[in-house]
């Protein structure tokens, strides 16, 4: 039966270890504290600790993992386990710009898993590849939860809407010249590393850069309004006769 499923996630091993590298340091360490403090139990931390790691080693490194398990008293089994079951915490080094394709459903009915096989050709990689120089990186996302502007691309989890071949080939040209490029709902896109800082619970001042909502996501609020719909007030609806309840 193994044959009838086919998964994209197959390298889903261990940390590379045989990478011992690391630009952690002690200023490093004292921001992972600061990230641990925040919480009334320190272990809840480890999530946002672990995209410091990545901001500062642009990946999951063993010493990241180390350090983790060090300030939070826990082993780096824990840590592992944490690391290697979310696909947001890479085991190779993420490029300067992670783009990511949605191929999930309706982003796949609109066309994704075309977009995706022309970003492999266009960047000469396959998907958890990373460019020769090292700017851009491809993973193949999980539904962005975002149907609505399908087929969905992300550039450092900023999103980029209504995809074709050929707006892919301008967003990657821009990002491999180093030309500023700004997301379809959302701040003009820094980098990986950067956007990982974030996460991490360090603002960059660019929250409120850039719509929030498309077009598309506002069309029922404003078929609502032009039609003066309102959702029904609680107060008003009568409650179910108890033969109802009981159904």
């Amino acid at each position: 039966m193994s044959g009838h499923f086919t998964t994209h996630f197959d390298e889903s091993g261990d940390i590379d270890h045989s990478d011992q590298s690391s630009q952690i340091n002690e200023q490093t360490m004292v921001e992972l504290r600061q990230i641990a403090a925040r919480y009334p139990q320190a272990r809840s931390a480890l999530l946002p600790m672990l995209h410091l790691v990545q901001s500062v080693d642009g990946r999951i490194s063993p010493k990241g993992i180390e350090a983790c398990a060090e300030l939070l008293d826990i082993t780096t089994a824990q840590v592992s386990g944490v690391a290697t079951f979310y696909t947001m915490y890479k085991r190779r080094p993420a490029g300067q710009h992670h783009v990511g394709v949605c191929t999930t459903a309706l982003c796949a009915v609109m066309g994704g898993d075309a977009l995706i096989a022309h970003v492999q050709r266009k960047l000469g990689i396959g998907v958890d590849e990373t460019t020769a120089d090292g700017k851009i990186s491809l993973e193949r996302v999980e539904c962005n939860a975002a149907c609505d502007f399908a087929p969905v691309m992300m550039v450092n989890w900023e999103f980029m809407d209504n995809m074709t071949p050929e707006k892919a080939d301008e967003l990657l040209d821009a990002l491999a010249n180093d030309e500023e490029v700004h997301s379809s709902r959302g701040a003009r896109i820094t980098s990986w590393r950067e956007a990982e800082r974030v996460l991490a619970g360090y603002p960059d001042g660019r929250s409120d850069e850039g719509p929030t909502a498309g077009e598309a996501s506002l069309l029922g609020l404003r078929i609502a309004e032009e039609n003066g719909w309102r959702a029904p007030d609680p107060d008003s609806v009568p409650a179910p006769a108890p033969e109802e309840e009981a159904k």
